[in-house]
């Protein structure tokens, strides 16, 4: 008896099995994709605003307030851990749409903010190690002392991220407004997200402005989701 076979465009013969699993994979990722998108920005966007001290702070006053907020320190580093599993997937699924209509604009975006992303877990061991020492009881100016001592890598990852980030992060919002896979205001909410956090973080020193900045762009991120949800299975694929 022979088997159901399926030629391919290439000339390929391929058991129609094989295509009928890859015609209900496309729904699924399609919502995988969607669903993840808002999540690393929304997870940030939490995070800057319970974080128990302000990103000017010098170390001992972080490591004093840290320490007297376990609770909520805690809280951040587990919102740091979900940041850091899908703030890359998420600008992944945005390039994917934005690079058909942007090579270019997309390209760079991604060269700047995939390894800033990545530099997350080097800005997050400071934490760690300071909530760490905090929870075993340790003297504050002891973790003082050893969190004032950081390695050269440390240094290289922060400008990675606050570079990639930022300047990253409006080139997409650009790519975005160029590709017209979104609603405008989408691709405005995702290019200044990332100015606002800035100036949340460093100039006003504000929680509240920083969980706006880190909002828009998971507002905008959704409505990638959305736009994928919209697709066909044919352009998703693509």
């Amino acid at each position: 008896m022979s088997r159901d076979v399926t030629s391919t465009t290439q000339g390929d013969v391929l058991p129609a099995g094989v295509l009928r699993t890859g015609s209900a994979l496309r729904p699924v990722s399609r919502w995988f994709a969607a669903l993840i998108l808002p999540i690393g920005p929304a997870a940030i966007a939490v995070l800057r605003y319970v974080l128990p001290y302000d990103t000017v702070d010098d170390v001992s006053t972080i490591t004093n307030k840290v320490v007297d907020n376990l609770d909520r320190g805690s809280l951040v580093l587990w919102l740091g851990f979900v940041g850091i599993l899908t703030l890359v997937p998420g600008v992944y699924f945005v390039g994917r749409l934005t690079r058909p209509c942007a090579p270019w604009l997309t390209a760079i975006a991604l060269l700047l903010v995939v390894p800033g992303y990545l530099a997350l877990p080097w800005m997050a061991s400071s934490d760690i190690f300071i909530w760490s020492a905090g929870t075993a009881g340790l003297d504050p100016a002891a973790i003082t002392r050893a969190a004032e001592v950081t390695h050269g890598s440390m240094d290289v990852a922060g400008f990675a991220f606050v570079a990639g980030h930022v300047i990253g992060t409006i080139l997409l919002g650009i790519a975005m407004w160029r590709s017209h896979v979104v609603p405008r205001w989408a691709a405005v909410a995702t290019a200044i997200s990332q100015p606002i956090h800035a100036v949340a973080a460093i100039v006003v020193v504000s929680h509240t402005l920083d969980l706006v900045g880190w909002g828009l762009q998971a507002a905008g991120f959704a409505a990638v989701g959305w736009a994928i949800l919209r697709m066909r299975d044919e352009e998703w694929m693509r």
